[in-house]
């Protein structure tokens, strides 16, 4: 079984042209909707998630009193486009630079970096990792243009430098706070098949479709589908 995950990989390397940018961008309808739904839907979103917010920062300052509540890193979007990410923290302050130390123990295959049992990660970090509390940061990126509310995971610059042509195909659109991965298989698959949701999620995109993944959404947030 693995090795036909393999070869239909490598099939998908050979024609790597599976999307095209043109049709993307000519879809003018879908584009406006959802830019729109998006900021309205964020700023509604912040308004009414400020009690959490403070809850969750006097929970992070509990646990870690000398670190920040908020987390930035610059991830890459649109067409290659650098922005920075917010997130609440959920790992020790230097966990960036001790990331050389754990590298190794990375528990996927691919421009991807999951370890389950991450040292760096805070007793709260895990906690707020579960239920995706620390992604709700992110709702700001969607107001500013550079996220939308679905869409291909943002990646890290290293992670792009590890990409085939293929790969590149999840940066044709803006990147999202959750997506057809985060709702599906999540953390039990490993970057080439995350790759391939990403894809079959641009194809199928659209306002029912992106409707249908925020209700699968708000589903994991109650109910965990092995987040960490």
């Amino acid at each position: 079984m693995q090795a036909g995950s393999k070869s239909n990989h490598l099939g998908l390397l050979e024609d790597p042209q599976v999307l095209q940018q043109e049709k993307i961008d000519h879809r003018y309808g879908y584009r406006i909707i959802k830019i729109v739904f998006d900021k309205v839907f964020s700023l509604i979103a912040l308004i009414f998630l400020i009690p959490v917010f403070l809850i969750v920062a006097v929970l992070i300052k509990i646990d870690d009193s000398k670190g920040p509540v908020f987390y930035s890193q610059i991830r890459i979007g649109r067409n290659g486009h650098p922005f920075k990410m917010y997130k609440f923290r959920s790992m020790i302050v230097d966990a960036d630079k001790k990331f050389e130390k754990v590298v190794d123990k990375n528990e996927v295959d691919g421009a991807m970096f999951k370890m389950k049992n991450d040292p760096r990660i805070t007793h709260i970090g895990r906690i707020i990792r579960k239920y995706s509390v620390d992604e709700l940061p992110q709702l700001l990126n969607v107001l500013k243009g550079d996220m939308a509310l679905v869409g291909p995971r943002p990646p890290l610059e290293r992670e792009i430098k590890q990409y085939t042509e293929y790969d590149k195909q999840r940066l044709l659109v803006t990147p999202g706070c959750t997506g057809l991965w985060q709702v599906t298989a999540r953390n039990s698959v490993g970057f080439h098949e995350m790759i391939k949701l990403d894809i079959k999620y641009i194809q199928k995109s659209g306002v029912l479709f992106d409707f249908y993944i925020l209700c699968k959404t708000v589903e994991i947030i109650i109910k965990p589908n092995n987040a960490y």
